[in-house]
């Protein structure tokens, strides 16, 4: 089983860290924006943005800043017993990663978070199930094989249309376009590096909007939608409550008051 017990983010252009981790504490770290430099048993790297870094117990590393760049990170501490059959944690030595479900990878892991600091009832259980999860699509990713640079760039160009065409209909058709293949090469692969469909990934393009405006903007559920590209406000209440665990109406009171 799994056990987190230290959830927190860094950032900044200042961080320094140098550690060694205690035996059986795992620590998990994903890059989310920018770029900053880890080095664990002498093996010293730059991480970007959409990398991770899985370091075991009893392992020294130490990460630092780039002098002038900033970066942020999410860091989740957490122990680790027997029996969870994972090779990632079995092999008990350092993963360096880019994880082609960089999204969804990190979707959970601000849910981790999020439990963590509400502390909302069975909190625990609920953040032991979160960080399996993104253990699991970390372990399936390997279980492939390493995603190889031209595949990763190609869904990189796919996902960049993507978030440039969130509020239209976008078809396998258009990404096939985009990067030269067919159609069915296109959807194919976009799904089997980002573990998501195309329509997922729309989907969740406008949920990030979604959020930010309902909480930010003065504009009406109604109007929200519409932006977004839904035609049906129902079917608007329904992403975005599969996909959020709530209605969207439930965050309007998150919006800064009228001067």
């Amino acid at each position: 089983m799994v056990i987190p017990f230290e959830v927190h983010q860094i950032n900044g252009v200042s961080w320094y860290e140098e550690a060694k981790q205690p035996q059986g504490v795992w620590r998990l770290s994903i890059i989310t924006y920018g770029k900053c430099v880890y080095s664990v048993n002498g093996d010293k790297r730059i991480m970007e943005k959409g990398e991770l870094l899985l370091i075991p117990g009893g392992t020294p590393y130490f990460g630092e800043s780039i002098p002038s760049v900033t970066h942020t990170q999410m860091v989740i501490l957490f122990n680790h017993g027997e029996g969870d059959a994972l090779p990632a944690l079995e092999q008990r030595k350092p993963l360096w990663h880019k994880p082609g479900s960089y999204e969804l990878i990190l979707q959970r892991m601000k849910s981790l978070q999020q439990q963590w600091e509400e502390r909302l009832s069975y909190y625990v259980l609920m953040s032991q199930a979160l960080l399996m999860e993104v253990l699991i699509y970390i372990n399936r990713e390997l279980d492939r094989g390493i995603i190889p640079p031209e595949r990763h760039r190609h869904v990189e160009r796919m996902k960049r249309y993507i978030e440039q065409h969130y509020r239209e209909k976008v078809t396998k058709v258009q990404l096939g376009d985009e990067i030269g293949m067919s159609p069915n090469y296109a959807a194919a692969l976009f799904k089997s590096v980002t573990n998501q469909t195309i329509s997922e990934y729309v989907h969740d393009q406008r949920m990030k909007r979604a959020l930010y405006l309902l909480t930010e903007s003065q504009l009406s559920i109604q109007e929200i939608a519409e932006f977004l590209g839904y035609r049906d406000l129902s079917y608007f209440y329904r992403i975005f409550k599969r996909l959020m665990g709530s209605p969207p109406s439930d965050l309007l009171h998150e919006r800064p008051p009228i001067v």
